[in-house]
């Protein structure tokens, strides 16, 4: 089932392009390993789901997930070959602003070949470039 919010204040918002230069400061604050954008993108819901089904099928029931960023941001877009104006077009998926340095998923309770296997795989799911981090 892929997340979007339940109430939004304004159903369609203006378009924000997250170029913001500083990084945001993340830790790990569940886990033990986490992978963490190392650029600025929006993440779509679908891309978060497949990722985090890949995490989950990889190492099945042990451990625990955390998802740490919810795609709450509506994208619109207008339908193919449709002239140009009459509005802004439907909503058309929503996707989570991530930042750079964001911790996006945090694992823990599973050994460190099966983390950094897993996250190798959720890293081909997502169109942001990620570094895997472990705690010290």
């Amino acid at each position: 089932m892929l997340q979007q919010p339940k109430k939004l204040k304004f159903r369609k918002p203006h378009t924000v392009v997250p170029r913001n230069r500083k990084p945001v400061v993340d830790s790990l604050s569940f886990g033990s390993f986490g992978i963490m954008s190392i650029e600025n993108a929006l993440v779509s819901a679908n891309q978060l789901d497949a990722a985090r089904r890949a995490i989950v099928g990889y190492v099945k029931r042990k451990g625990k997930l955390w998802m740490k960023v919810f795609p709450d941001r509506p994208v619109t877009k207008h339908p193919a070959e449709t002239r140009m104006g009459s509005g802004k077009g439907d909503v058309d998926f929503f996707a989570a602003v991530v930042k750079k340095g964001r911790i996006i998923f945090e694992l823990g309770g599973v050994e460190e070949k099966d983390a950094l296997e897993a996250f190798r795989r959720a890293a081909h799911k997502l169109s942001v470039k990620v570094k895997i981090v472990r705690k010290q």
